[in-house]
């Protein structure tokens, strides 16, 4: 295979290093199949899919199927399609044509100026020049598309240069044409023009197109992707049944099976650094609440699950927490700074937007206190495992009856010195932490046990301007 330093410059010496023609899927196939034999890893950062969706989306790619990735919002859809042009090579040859937005096979070219320059020209005198992977791939969002966009249009400026309307080149090609040769993404395609679905239709079954009655018969070399949402993907009207039935493979995606996975995707797309002049230390407790706090939305009654509860909304919860922590290790001068369950309580801001409260079934609630609820039947379900593993007596045993305990998220680490007079070794044991050691991941400690100790009932609370206060009676 050639490489950007050796690659053939004309016509005649690409013909001479024995560079061989393939469609796009074939291409595809061979590179994809040689990583497969190999070991590699076909997907790399794709998590919580190697069972499920990876291998639907290999058996797609050899198949050379177009595909339908059909999901909830955050479950990788998008990303997954744009994982995909790693499979081609790492450069192809096209004619080097003045005007052309057409990446022409040099040895089968599709438009008449490329078919006239093979013909016309000899072999020594065309230039070659070399298309990168990764400009081979282009994606559009449904919403709003045009025809023209994506086929293409009658060129107004052409017809007045004297450019017949009979001919090819009076047209203006939109993205599909130009992604000759490589990958097409639609992103929610029950959003799309009924219109813009039937060309689409018709490049699916004949890879050729129709632009204002002109036929332009190209054999278009293209794979397409959409994606789609099953709640609009499913309901009738929304996507023509013709271009339904010409989508090769649908992959299902799905949100995380597991809530480690969720952890580590979570973790994985953060990018708000641990460490710096204010580091960060986060319990694995808190690292589950968080993730939990999704899996109990998904399973809410009172939100919309139609519409999904994404990945992202465990992401940006999770850089909100981290935020919380660092600003009162600034504040303080509290290094490392430890998430407690305080710092939960300015997840609105990252969390109101990503949820779509059911309005039939929460009746009065507010949006806020149906964050509460969700985040609290988190910490009650995280708690419970804890309690259940290492016994609730060993880890609420520091508490006394008839006191009132102050927590807050700007206050100081020190302030809940006075609850621990001596750490229970179990603690140690149950937070996998250095409890004993520092003032911070106890403090840590005792909001997590507070918290599940009033989510389960055990003692009540009462919050007034931020300062959260349990009473054990």
């Amino acid at each position: 295979m050639c490489s950007a330093q050796t690659h053939p410059s004309t016509l005649s010496e690409l013909r001479a290093s024995g560079w061989q023609s393939k469609t796009v899927k074939e291409e595809i196939r061979q590179n994809f199949q040689k990583m497969l034999a190999s070991g590699s890893d076909l997907f790399p950062g794709i998590l919580g899919y190697e069972n499920t969706v990876i291998p639907e989306i290999s058996l797609a790619l050899l198949a050379g199927h177009d595909m339908l990735f059909l999901g909830e919002k955050g479950q990788g859809k998008s990303r997954m399609m744009r994982a995909l042009p790693r499979f081609l090579d790492e450069f192809i040859p096209y004619l080097d044509l003045p005007g052309c937005p057409v990446h022409e096979d040099p040895y089968t070219p599709i438009t008449s100026q490329g078919k006239r320059c093979i013909a016309e020209t000899p072999a020594d005198q065309i230039a070659i020049r070399w298309w990168p992977r990764e400009e081979r791939y282009a994606e559009r969002l449904a919403p709003g598309t045009k025809f023209a966009d994506i086929i293409g249009e009658i060129d107004p400026a052409k017809l007045a240069g004297g450019t017949s309307m009979s001919t090819e080149e009076a047209l203006h090609f939109g993205l599909i044409p130009r992604m000759h040769r490589g990958l097409f993404a639609m992103n929610e395609l029950p959003e799309l023009d009924e219109l813009v679905q039937v060309g689409l239709f018709n490049i699916l079954e004949e890879r050729d197109v129709q632009i204002r009655g002109y036929p332009v018969q190209f054999d278009l070399d293209v794979m397409i992707l959409f994606s789609a949402n099953p709640a609009t993907y499913n309901r009738s009207g929304k996507v023509i049944p013709q271009l339904k039935d010409r989508i090769g493979s649908m992959i299902h995606t799905h949100y995380p099976a597991e809530r480690d996975a969720g952890i580590q995707i979570m973790e994985q797309e953060c990018d708000v650094p641990l460490d710096g002049e204010y580091p960060v230390v986060v319990p694995f407790f808190m690292k589950q609440i968080i993730e939990e706090t999704s899996r109990a939305a998904r399973k809410s009654r009172y939100i919309d699950q139609s519409s999904g509860v994404s990945a992202r909304f465990s992401i940006a919860n999770y850089q909100t927490m981290i935020a919380s922590a660092r600003r009162r290790g600034a504040v303080l001068g509290e290094k490392p700074a430890v998430p407690r369950i305080s710092d939960l309580g300015h997840l609105y801001s990252s969390s109101l937007g990503k949820l779509e409260v059911d309005l039939m079934s929460s009746h009065q609630m507010s949006e806020r206190q149906v964050l509460d609820a969700v985040i609290a039947e988190a910490i009650k379900t995280v708690f419970g495992e804890y309690v259940e593993q290492h016994g609730l007596e060993a880890i609420s045993q520091i508490f006394a009856k008839g006191v009132k305990i102050e927590v807050g998220d700007m206050l100081p680490s020190d302030n809940y010195e006075k609850l621990l007079k001596r750490v229970p070794p179990i603690w140690d044991k149950a937070f996998e932490i250095n409890a004993s050691e520092s003032a911070a991941v106890r403090a840590s400690c005792v909001e997590f046990v507070l918290a599940g100790l009033y989510a389960t009932e055990r003692i009540s609370r009462a919050q007034r301007y931020g300062v959260v206060t349990y009473e054990i009676g």
